[in-house]
């Protein structure tokens, strides 16, 4: 009897776990990376979730104008970088942080934020490392699903694109030197 009672309670422990560990790319705003290689193999990585616009107005909608947005989906996105960067003409020291955005119809701001391991939408201005304006041009052809990249420059430098709708967001990001 005890026998059986110790299967069915590891069973059991085996459902919750297995339950526990939710397949992400199964979410509606599945999981992204964005990820950049510098010449001396120093790499940045942005990992975020990628919502899709559905119909929905994105611009003055999901991405509010004037209030700070979580850049992505679900978990807050995260920058890590195993190098010091000048992102925008501002030093970001190598390690771990939190991307969120500013935006208004004709200009963003790229936020990073100290704090990490938060849900996207628990910002604390007070963490803010620098706020960075980037350029703001208008796609033609339209994102229906968010996206973040990089457009590599040269061995040590490249472009930060965030891209949603018929809006690209951009900024250049240089390993420190």
């Amino acid at each position: 009897m005890r026998r059986h009672i110790a299967v069915a309670v590891m069973m059991m422990f085996a459902a919750l776990t297995l339950a526990a560990q939710e397949d992400k790319s199964k979410r509606p705003s599945p999981p992204g990376t964005a990820e950049v290689t510098f010449g001396d193999g120093k790499k940045v990585t942005i990992d975020y979730s990628r919502p899709y616009a559905k119909g929905r107005q994105v611009m003055g909608g999901l991405v509010p104008y004037g209030s700070v947005w979580r850049t992505g989906a679900n978990e807050a996105t995260s920058l890590k970088t195993d190098t010091d960067l000048v992102i925008g003409g501002t030093t970001v020291p190598a390690g771990s942080y939190t991307i969120y955005s500013l935006a208004s119809e004709d200009s963003w701001k790229l936020i990073i934020n100290k704090q990490t391991g938060q849900w996207g939408t628990e910002y604390h201005e007070d963490q803010d490392l620098a706020r960075i304006d980037m350029k703001v041009t208008s796609l033609s052809q339209p994102v229906e699903q968010f996206t973040i990249g990089f457009d590599k420059k040269s061995g040590d430098a490249a472009q930060l694109n965030l891209q949603w709708a018929k809006t690209q967001a951009s900024v250049e990001v240089k390993e420190k030197k």
